[in-house]
């Protein structure tokens, strides 16, 4: 029980095996993404009616970055208006590059590399759970319910509703993005743990047209990429610390079974010894 219980809070523990026969596993982790993905939309969903407090709220933001010099989403926004394909570019940015590339770097470093897995998987629980503070007390209405500002992803598509159905999305959850956030995580995770060019660009590429389209949409304030940002910088330190937690842990039952394992391979002594 309690070995199981390690390798569902970190898979790498299961050692060389890579393949998807192990169901109890993935169907572990498919639980726990899908627990953590209820909770986070359910409490996204408790701030769906505080309109006065979340244009309060922005209005806040809105003085905080001029005096900082850099409320510029009107000015971006107005830029690319009249360029059909770049709206429509930013737009497709905005919708795809965000749920269906986290989902993908999840299975794929599941795949391919279990312990990049788990310290993304948790930092995107332990940043989340910070976020729904914000959610929760801090509500703020974004860029598109503001005079001047043009809600593109809603007005000029409608793919997104598959993506992100309006019944789910919190109007008032603009502070922080975890469209960057997130996607800047799952860059910084991806671009550690392989060696192709291509795959490299991607990770770099995605995070920064994130960044841009959350403004050019109409969905986020700047400050809001930066305020997800850092607390997904939170997440990962915090999730670095848990994963050297549960490796210690591992490693101490290991040594009082009297066995020894590197990378969760038998070591050298140990198959000596066998033989």
């Amino acid at each position: 029980m309690g070995r199981s219980l390690k390798i569902l809070l970190a898979p790498e523990i299961a050692g060389s095996q890579r393949t998807w026969r192990c169901w109890y596993t993935f169907g572990g982790q498919v639980l726990i993404v899908s627990l953590a993905a209820l909770i986070y939309f359910g409490v996204r969903m408790i701030t769906k009616g505080a309109e006065a407090s979340a244009f309060s709220n922005a209005y806040k933001l809105i003085s905080f970055q001029a005096w900082l010099g850099i409320d510029f989403e009107s000015w971006a926004q107005s830029a690319i208006l009249d360029y059909h394909w770049l709206v429509t570019f930013f737009n497709w940015v905005y919708i795809w590059l965000h749920w269906p590339v986290l989902l993908g770097a999840l299975l794929a470093l599941y795949r391919f590399n279990r312990q990049r897995y788990t310290l993304m998987r948790n930092a995107m629980i332990v940043s989340g759970a910070l976020g729904l503070i914000f959610f929760v007390f801090f509500p703020v209405a974004p860029p598109r319910f503001f005079a001047g500002f043009t809600d593109t992803v809603t007005e000029l598509s409608s793919s997104y509703k598959y993506l992100q159905p309006p019944s789910i999305v919190n109007k008032y959850a603009a502070l922080p993005s975890f469209h960057v956030g997130w996607n800047v995580l799952a860059g910084v995770v991806i671009f550690r743990s392989t060696k192709s060019i291509p795959v490299r660009i991607f990770a770099v590429a995605s995070p920064v047209l994130m960044s841009a389209a959350v403004v050019l949409t109409g969905n986020h304030w700047v400050i809001d990429g930066f305020v997800g940002t850092a607390l997904v910088m939170i997440g990962l330190f915090v999730a670095h610390r848990f994963g050297r937690l549960t490796h210690r842990w591992n490693h101490l039952h290991q040594h009082n079974n009297g066995t020894q394992h590197t990378n969760g391979e038998p070591s050298k002594a140990s198959l000596n010894t066998v033989r």
